[in-house]
């Protein structure tokens, strides 16, 4: 039998994932000040965990780069 493709790579099992456990939970919730120690570890309320993603870039970002990018150019000195 082989050995699944996810199981080859050191990092696999590092991913990202959408279910926490109930310990997770309860410090996400501590973090957030949502749970004390006396509260029940039965019925929790859900906790948000998503994946931070990195943003599109906007037009005036793209705009500065260019700009910077072209004084940059024009500070080397050429060879001649």
């Amino acid at each position: 039998m082989s050995i699944d493709r996810s199981l080859k790579i050191k990092g696999a099992l590092s991913r990202h994932r959408n279910v926490l456990s109930r310990a997770e939970r309860v410090e996400k919730l501590k973090e957030e000040e949502r749970w004390s120690e006396g509260d029940s570890l039965l019925g929790l309320p859900k906790v948000a965990h998503r994946k931070s993603h990195a943003g599109r870039k906007d037009k005036e970002d793209i705009e500065k780069e260019a700009e910077t990018e072209a004084v940059a150019g024009d500070e080397i000195p050429k060879a001649e």
